[in-house]
């Protein structure tokens, strides 16, 4: 065999092992697929039964036999009934934290945060319009409101990750949060005018996100104007 035909068939090699990383590269991301496919029917079988049922009165194994899927394969995903609930709330606060670290440097700490709210909402809502029922994220927030000890568990999680929050403004700042409280303080007033934007979206019947954009930037427009000045129409 000439030095020619040797390099020939050593160059073959790697053609069939990149043929075969390839090959484990589609399997790996079509494993990856099913299982999020997998987590998401759980969640959405679950949510439309707390939503028909009650949250207490709804049991895993009616979740699961919605899915047809086993118990077993529920406790891979969730801890608990509870841990799915919540579920969500980290999806949406692991989105935002992400959104915000991407924003750009030049931008003013809360223009970086409402563009960061709008990005992580709109990438959760991509169910919305598909005739699948009402979006996650309204039957996950009638859910949380309406069952104390999901409130609760809710609550406390946001107040953890705040401190990541609140880790990514100072360092986009150049500040210490230790001794400096603004990167803090905008993090409890940002979770504040969501509270209240989220309570108006659903009291007002809507349903969209674009809706709950609407009434968040209500909030935020007002959020200066409260702060300076009198509010009566005669005040001067």
């Amino acid at each position: 065999m000439s030095v020619t035909d040797s390099i020939g068939r050593m160059e073959e090699f790697p053609v069939l092992g990149e043929r075969g990383a390839g090959e484990r590269g589609v399997v790996e991301e079509r494993r990856e697929r099913k299982k999020r496919q997998t987590r998401e029917a759980l969640v959405r079988a679950a949510l439309e039964l707390f939503d028909v049922k009650g949250y207490e009165h709804t049991a895993v194994r009616e979740i699961t036999d919605a899915v047809d899927v086993s118990e077993r394969t529920f406790f891979r995903y969730f801890a608990n009934k509870e841990d799915l609930a919540v579920s969500f709330a980290r999806d949406w606060t692991d989105a935002m934290i992400a959104a915000l670290a991407g924003r750009p440097a030049g931008e003013e700490p809360l223009a970086a945060m409402r563009a960061a709210f709008r990005e992580s909402l709109l990438t959760l809502a991509v169910d919305e319009g598909t005739g699948a029922g009402a979006p996650t994220y309204l039957l996950v927030t009638r859910l949380i409101d309406s069952t104390p000890s999901l409130l609760a568990q809710h609550l406390r999680y946001v107040h953890d990750r705040d401190e990541e929050i609140v880790g990514l403004l100072a360092a986009r700042e150049g500040v210490d949060p230790a001794v400096d409280p603004r990167p803090r303080v905008l993090a409890a007033v940002f979770g504040g005018l969501i509270f209240l934007a989220t309570r108006a979206w659903r009291t007002e019947g809507s349903t969209t996100a674009e809706q709950m954009l609407a009434a968040f930037d209500r909030y935020a427009d007002e959020f200066t104007p409260a702060l300076f000045g009198h509010w009566g129409a005669g005040a001067v």
